[in-house]
């Protein structure tokens, strides 16, 4: 059945089942097309008529990064990117909410994942958005004469949408929990460590992030590159006169096994500093969850090869970045916690990079769950990490030790073989304990 929210932005139309209201695909900025393509995001205004929120909108991926992914991401064609669905509870007033942010490499993703569903925060009384930012070319080129970091101000536009109008969904816009995966993550820590975010949410959580800040000659190398392969020059000009899904096709077929070509960029109003640096000074007020799988990119047959020789993509790019923000926000008056996904899919062949996701939503019934986990995905742990993030959320303090970024910090270990779900360990961060901790 319809569902009817009248918010400052304007009159949204969603869909009821049961408790559970879902508002999907509503535009937070103004589609960027056209002079817009490559320029801050621009607010939306108030809907004239009512808007049907009843399915999710266009995404920005047009092109998927793999031709198989371990999360179901479908893309949405159309010229809306810029929006976000709430899903909420009936009844909802002044609940804590989750604001998620999809990974996918800055290149890829989508927030119309069945994995992002947020039914069972709903039940849980938190209200949950899910955004769609600028990917890519679009959302992270370091172009002469355009914005840098346009995906990282997609996101502000949206948490400055959801401060203004989540109220009327039943959320509190007091008590916003900033969340994302892989480069969600790190867009989290990112923001995190921005000055232009000051005040936009109260907690953080980032899952599999890590500092992945792209060096602009990198990313001019690169863009030469793709210039080079679509015969245009690598200018605002010279990418606005190529569709988009044309451009990210080419962004793949280049990429290779290159990890990071485009991203964050530092040295703007948005990252004045190194993501590392940003940490030891902004932020230092909102409580931060992080943590990573114990295998990521390292599944298979690999990790243990892997582990020996000390190459682990999983301990470089994601696991020691952990134990580093931590060292970062020492001076933090709000704490700091660490976890560790440690179960092991038998469908991947390890504690691989994004199959913790179903377990921290409780989904473990959505699409594309069995050919990831398995067919008997352990509920029991789904039913503690997700309590455990709940509980974050509501503003709960997490039941193991602070970490302060010293050798031996404590962490939430989830799903080792063997041992009991609630069991902490200690040093499972750092593959190299770096000389500067050991003073700390």
């Amino acid at each position: 059945m319809s569902d009817t929210v009248r918010a400052p932005a304007g009159t949204i139309v969603g869909r009821r089942a049961g408790e559970l209201r879902r508002f999907l695909g509503i535009p937070y900025a103004e589609a960027p097309v056209g002079v817009r393509r490559f320029a801050a995001p621009v607010p939306r205004g108030r809907f004239r008529e009512p808007y049907d929120a009843s399915r999710h909108g266009a995404t920005s991926q047009r092109v998927p990064l793999f031709a198989t992914t371990t999360i179901p991401e479908p893309s949405v064609p159309g010229e809306d990117v810029l929006n976000l669905s709430v899903v909420t509870p009936a009844g909802a007033e002044g609940r804590p909410v989750l604001v998620w942010i999809h990974g996918g490499g800055f290149l890829a993703g989508s927030p119309a994942s069945p994995w992002y569903d947020g039914r069972s925060f709903a039940r849980d009384g938190v209200v949950t958005v899910t955004v769609g930012y600028r990917l890519g070319v679009d959302g992270f080129a370091p172009l002469d004469g355009v914005p840098a970091n346009l995906g990282l101000r997609d996101l502000l536009s949206a948490l400055d949408w959801v401060r203004e109008n989540i109220a009327a969904f039943g959320g509190d816009p007091d008590r916003v929990t900033l969340a994302g995966q892989s480069a969600g993550g790190a867009a989290v820590l990112a923001l995190l460590s921005s000055p232009a975010a000051a005040g936009r949410f109260q907690r953080a959580v980032s899952m599999s992030g890590g500092f992945f800040e792209v060096g602009r000659d990198t990313a001019h190398g690169f863009l030469e590159r793709l210039g080079d392969r679509l015969a245009v020059p690598p200018t605002r000009e010279g990418f606005a006169g190529i569709d988009v899904a044309e451009l990210q096709e080419c962004v793949r077929d280049l990429r290779g096994d290159e990890v990071l070509m485009l991203g964050p960029v530092t040295g703007d109003d948005i990252l004045p500093l190194g993501v590392p640096e940003g940490l030891a000074r902004r932020g230092l007020d909102v409580p931060l969850l992080l943590g990573a799988t114990g295998d990521e990119f390292d599944g298979g047959t690999a990790p243990e090869a892997a582990r020996a020789a000390g190459t682990r993509v999983t301990d470089t790019l994601f696991r020691a970045a952990c134990p580093r923000a931590a060292r970062s926000r020492r001076e933090a008056t709000a704490g700091t916690w660490l976890y560790s996904f440690a179960w092991p899919s038998p469908a991947t062949g390890g504690a691989t990079h994004c199959v913790d996701i179903p377990f921290f939503f409780d989904v473990l019934d959505a699409p594309g769950v069995r050919e990831a986990l398995g067919p008997r995905p352990p509920t029991e742990l789904a039913a503690l990490m997700h309590a455990d993030l709940v509980g974050f959320v509501h503003g709960r303090e997490p039941s193991w030790a602070r970490a302060s970024g010293r050798p031996g910090d404590p962490a939430r270990e989830y799903g080792r073989p063997g041992a009991e779900f609630a069991a902490d360990t200690t040093g499972v961060y750092d593959p190299v304990v770096p000389a500067e901790a050991e003073a700390c």
